[in-house]
């Protein structure tokens, strides 16, 4: 008995190793057979930033109006939006391939010392990545462009963490329920492109409506997006009370999507 600690304590040192490893697998294969390869997460963020402060910018000549500030330069539009697009990247990535996870991982569900909960994680991880990446580059160019990055952006990672629960809850739900329910890989591209034009990705939430706000309120990324934007762009520090509400929930979806999972993994075997 006084081993038990140690023994959960190795076990999950495991499982984190093993999530590692599928996700540093998973972002390999990505750009496997590509000629600049790893490099493409890079510059792929690099090629959309610039489209963005063409087109809303040069072409469109938007203004991003609310609240915080105003926008009427050609670049701070783009890196505005490129921020949201940070925090939508992350979750649309991780929801969009949750529903097929299990099925196209089949190898492992008959194997019984397999941690299955492993695979959401890694998915988890590799969209991390990928929104890292992002992030850089979006800092990068707000020092060429602005000349500085506001003190707050260290509260970058705070103010994520929730989304990054709830996300790693939503994966393992979806995940569990995409074995079940095939038509599930068919509808989540159609809830996440919904998700980012009822998210303040291309505008501001004062923008929309009063009567038709709480609609874009419940948005689960919206309340994050927002807490980025802050503390990224507009160099304010979070809202402490609001952040632990948000990370309250977070960690109920984190916990709710990981018992369903655990719960009806047991039929896996059965169906795939």
């Amino acid at each position: 008995m006084t081993h038990a600690p140690a023994t959960s304590e190795r076990s999950l040192a495991t499982r984190a190793s093993l999530a590692w490893e599928m996700a540093k697998r998973d972002v390999f294969a990505r750009y496997k057979g590509s000629v600049i390869g790893l490099a493409w997460s890079f510059f792929y963020p690099v090629l959309m930033l610039g489209v963005y402060t063409f087109v809303f910018g040069v072409i469109f000549r938007s203004r991003w109006t609310g609240t915080h500030s105003d926008a009427p330069l050609t670049s701070e539009f783009a890196l505005i939006l490129f921020s949201g697009l940070v925090v939508y990247g992350f979750f649309s990535e991780c929801l969009n391939k949750a529903p097929g996870l299990i099925t196209a991982n089949g190898q492992f569900v008959k194997k019984v010392v397999f941690p299955l909960e492993v695979l959401p994680v890694s998915t988890a991880l590799s969209a991390l990545f990928h929104m890292l990446v992002s992030l850089l580059v979006l800092l990068i160019a707000m020092l060429l462009l602005k000349g500085s990055v506001p003190v707050t952006a260290i509260a970058f990672p705070v103010v994520m963490m929730p989304l990054l629960l709830a996300t790693l809850g939503c994966t393992w739900l979806f995940s569990a329920l995409g074995v079940y329910l095939r038509d599930l890989g068919q509808i989540m591209p159609l809830v996440t492109t919904m998700l980012l034009f009822l998210s303040p990705v291309f505008y501001p939430i004062t923008a929309v409506p009063a009567s038709f706000r709480h609609v874009v309120e419940l948005n689960p990324i919206t309340g994050v997006m927002d807490g980025v934007r802050d503390t990224l762009i507009f160099g304010h520090w979070p809202d402490m009370g609001l952040l632990l509400w948000q990370y309250l929930v977070g960690l109920l979806i984190m916990l709710f999507g990981l018992s369903v999972f655990q719960y009806v993994r047991r039929g896996f075997a059965d169906v795939i």
